[in-house]
Parts: C-alpha cells; structure tokens; sequence
C-alpha cells in the first residue's frame, strides 16, 4: 500500500520527502497542495497537520507524520541513506538540523520573497544566506558528499532549496564546490536541474 504525500512542488521541503521515495522505491500518491492556494487550511488538512504545513504524509497504516526531515528519517530507516557507522550518522544529523535552523531559514525565505511574492530581499537575509553558502563550501571542498562516501539524506536535505538559491538572487558562482555537489546529487537522484 503506497503512502501519501500532500506536498507542493514548489517547496524544496516537499521535495526531499519526493526524491526520498523515489530513490528507496517507496510507493507513493503525491496530493499538490498549494500554500499560496491555501490548500493547507482546509478543515480536511488541518485535521492531518493542525499547523497547517506541507510536508505532510499518511502512513500505509493511516498515521499522519509531518517536518520534512522527521519524515525522511522515518521513511530512509534501515537504507544506505543513513550512514550505519554512529559517528557518520550523527554528522549527517548535525547537517540536517543546521540545514533547518542557519540554511533553510536564509535560502529558502529569500527565494519565497523574490520569485514568489515579488519582493525585494533585504540585505541582512542576504548576508546569511551567503554566509550558509559559505559553509557549505566548506563542507564541501574535497568531498563528494556532505557524509561519507555516498549520498545521505544531509545530501537530500541541503540540495533541496541549494538547486534554487539563485530564484532568491544568490550567485552561487563562488561556490565551486557546491555547483559541482548540485550536479552531483540532482544526477545521484535522477532530477532535472
């Protein structure tokens, strides 16, 4: 039985749990759920996800599960998405809560505000969405991968709005690494870039 994912394609949050299921080959029924449409303040959504957000999917078994990384650490369990060895897995968690909390908050807000509400992006959002850059190349120089030798879900979790900094007005030009990491993974998962 496939699971169901209400996501909105425009959301690199949605995304990851997308390519998620799509490299471990889990069955799944993707709902559009537009947040500029307000899909996700229905009285049926609501009632799966109270706060009202997108990644949310049921479980084959009807649970509802929401947070785009609580969901793909729940769904990559057991897989060669998350690294066996203990340490290797704790910096692959290290990656996606800095993902959620110093990247995500910068990248993805400022992509929202230019592409999608027409918005001039401030310049203080700026900053931090190219001091995350910054660290990501870092992390990145002379790797392949965030963790390891392969693709994990850090890997997932980062390239998500990474592939779409420029919508938010990042030239991602002196991130060399980081271009070459993008093509990396987008092939790794099969995506367009």
């Amino acid at each position: 039985m496939a699971i169901t994912i209400f996501g909105d394609s425009t959301s690199g949050n949605c995304m990851k749990v997308k390519w998620t299921c799509e490299r471990l080959h889990i069955a799944h029924d993707w709902i559009e759920s537009s947040v500029m449409e307000r899909a996700t303040r229905t009285e049926a959504f609501l009632a799966l996800n109270p706060a009202g957000q997108v990644p949310t999917v049921v479980l084959s078994d009807g649970r509802p599960l929401s947070q785009s990384n609580a969901i793909i650490l729940h769904l990559a369990e057991g897989s060669d998405l998350i690294p066996a060895d203990a340490y290797e897995r704790a910096k692959m968690l290290e990656w996606m809560f800095w993902e959620q909390y110093s990247h995500e908050p910068a990248i993805a807000v400022a992509r929202f505000r230019k592409a999608f509400l027409g918005e001039t992006v401030d310049e203080r959002l700026m900053e931090r969405g190219n001091a995350a850059l910054a660290r990501l190349e870092l992390g990145l120089t002379g790797r392949r991968f965030l963790v390891g030798e392969g693709l994990t879900l850090a890997d997932i979790c980062l390239v998500a709005y990474t592939r779409w900094a420029g919508d938010g007005g990042f030239d991602l030009a002196p991130y060399p690494a980081v271009r070459d990491w993008i093509a990396r993974v987008e092939a790794t998962l099969d995506i367009a870039g």
